[in-house]
């Protein structure tokens, strides 16, 4: 427990205006939070924005027939094609119409960073209005990951987060996040992430981003190259098995479009990309009413509570949220998840040193969640990424232990997650769109 003692780290203070200070940065005496999206406009409508009913509707009101939506619609969500140049079985007279209506540019690429052996990209996109928001792609060797946005920057304010600091500058369209998948998809059709070296697993006690719940290990499928070096999967050529809002943004502030996205993630091709609903995880730091819209939506996608304190006399300063509903709040919000929807429940915590590390946070945490029933979650700590200027650091490995070790001792089932991605600023906590 050396790291307890000598040189403790202290915790941000934030100056004001009229002199005072906070620990939590406010705006009129109370923390400075964002729910909603500030006035923009959103980018014009797309073909991931439509149900397949406005698809049809869209074609006929351009005096065409009903299939040419189901042509379309295959192209871009089994063959990840966004240029109508390249979709030949349409009569090449109709392209240049269809692509105005139903595909309008909406990432462009500005940079593209990858880890040292490739299974790492981490992606910057320029929307439409010039906002930037980054895409994580990981590759491991039974899954292939891609942590998305859901909003240009974040308004939940989280001191420890790089994109929360940089505010809300406007939500993301459901095409907008639909839209990082299918790029991703382009990339790994291109063969341009690495593929995945045998036995390329976490490590004993660690898990991998999209894979909170081992529940979910029989549903994967291992990657095979074939002799022509393209890389496929036991359903086919292979794609992005698993999504996880855990990049830029509280997806839970932008609900209606996040769950339009989801729907397009989950229908059956070619009304969307037919993925399985327990390989999306959705991440929240604590939006009460948004958990429990969440869980009667009868989509059972895998839910993360951002908990990362389990009082509410840090976690006010850690998660502002928390002014607004409190840590057992959001923990019976996330109990009722898992009681409406069968789903085993991840919590994340990130250990930040002197912070919220201690032994005995780790008991009144296990002591919460088993108050609450025992088999219903699973916790996955995980040392802080460093970001730029933060005051704060990850805890010592023999303090993770310890405190990952007291909540395996109450029963609580616990694996340090994979921190990859961390070298290329790609890693949680870590994206701030820097163009």
């Amino acid at each position: 427990m050396s790291s307890q003692a000598g040189n403790r780290q202290t915790r941000p203070v934030v100056e004001h205006a009229d002199g005072t200070t906070s620990k939590t940065p406010t705006r009129d005496g109370r923390p400075l939070l964002n729910f909603k999206s500030p006035r923009a406009s959103q980018p014009k409508q797309h073909l991931a924005d439509m149900t397949m009913d406005e698809r049809i509707d869209a074609v006929k009101e351009m005096g065409l027939p009903a299939f040419r939506a189901k042509q379309i619609s295959t192209h871009y969500f089994s063959h990840y094609q966004t240029d109508v140049e390249s979709m030949t079985d349409l009569p090449k007279d109709l392209r240049a119409d269809l692509q105005e209506r139903f595909f309008p540019h909406l990432l462009t690429e500005v940079r593209r960073l990858r880890t040292e052996n490739g299974d790492t990209i981490k992606f910057l996109w320029r929307l439409y209005d010039g906002a930037l928001v980054e895409s994580v792609l990981m590759r491991y060797r039974n899954r292939v990951t891609l942590c998305v946005s859901s909003q240009c920057g974040c308004g939940m304010n989280c001191p420890f987060c790089a994109t929360g600091q940089q505010g809300l500058t406007r939500n993301m369209s459901a095409a907008e996040i639909v839209e990082q998948v299918i790029r991703a998809n382009q990339v790994i059709a291109a063969g341009e992430l690495a593929p995945a070296p045998s036995g390329d697993m976490p490590a004993e006690g660690e898990t991998a981003l999209g894979a909170e719940s081992d529940e979910d290990q029989g549903e994967t499928s291992e990657a095979t190259v074939d002799a022509s070096g393209t890389t496929t999967s036991a359903t086919g050529p292979e794609r992005v098995s698993n999504i996880v809002f855990m990049g830029m943004g509280e997806p839970l502030a932008n609900y209606k479009r996040v769950m339009n996205a989801v729907r397009r993630f989950v229908e059956p091709a070619p009304q969307g990309l037919g993925m399985s609903a327990r390989r999306i995880t959705i991440s929240t730091v604590g939006l009460v009413p948004g958990i429990n819209k969440l869980a009667a939506e009868d989509i059972p996608v895998t839910f993360a509570l951002s908990l990362h304190a389990p009082d509410d006399e840090l976690r006010d300063e850690m998660i502002p949220v928390n002014t607004r509903w409190k840590a057992d709040e959001a923990i019976d919000a996330a109990y009722n998840y898992y009681q409406v929807t069968g789903r085993r429940v991840s919590i994340e915590y990130a250990l930040i040193k002197d912070m919220n590390d201690h032994p005995w946070r780790a008991e009144l945490l296990a002591k919460k969640l088993n108050a609450r029933g025992r088999g219903w979650v699973h916790v996955n700590p995980i040392p802080l990424n460093p970001t730029p200027g933060s005051v704060w650091t990850a805890s010592e490995p023999e303090v993770a232990d310890e405190f990952v070790r007291r909540l395996i001792d109450q029963g609580i089932p616990t694996t340090i997650r994979d921190t990859r991605g961390s070298d290329i600023d790609g890693a949680c906590g870590q994206l701030a769109a820097a163009d």
